[in-house]
């Protein structure tokens, strides 16, 4: 688990972000502010497993990629658009970060994990929580980066 890796990865999606110019999505896939509404509450969702990995407290991470477009819709609402979401998750990437890099050896502390990544990556099994921050910074923040190019070169 590399904090360093964590914060490039979320460097090059806040740059895509920044960048802008986002195309409607093709049906059925998420915009570019759900895109970063799902990072925000994904983050939240991760900096508490952290949180409560730190604490020693047993803990169940569940990373629903579909379920919540509603709450995303809302979420956007509430952040203003795409600048409040992308400044909303400067500050939930900072936090989670922050919280990795103090992980030390409780990065080996199993947690109960529910991931999905499109038909690549199912996991429904304890990991290492250092395991699921490295799936994190290597599968799904580069497969939403990927999601915000193709909204762009669609546009």
């Amino acid at each position: 688990m590399e904090v360093d890796g964590l914060r490039r990865a979320y460097g090059a999606v806040l740059a895509e972000v920044d960048a802008g110019g986002f195309g409607p999505p093709p049906p059925g896939r998420y915009s570019a502010e759900q895109i970063v509404a799902h990072l925000v509450t994904s983050d939240e969702l991760m900096s508490e497993a952290t949180e409560a990995v730190l604490a020693g407290s047993t803990y169940a991470f569940y990373e629903l990629d579909e379920v919540h477009r509603p709450e995303l819709d809302v979420l956007t609402a509430e952040c203003g658009g795409l600048d409040g979401l992308a400044d909303r998750l400067r500050q939930t990437s900072d936090r989670l970060v922050g919280l990795v890099a103090r992980l030390g050896l409780a990065a080996d502390t199993p947690v109960e994990t529910y991931l999905r990544e499109g038909f690549d990556l199912v996991v429904d099994e304890p990991l290492p929580w250092g395991r699921t921050i490295d799936l994190h910074t290597r599968v799904h923040l580069p497969r939403h980066l990927a999601d915000l190019r193709a909204l762009r070169t669609s546009a």
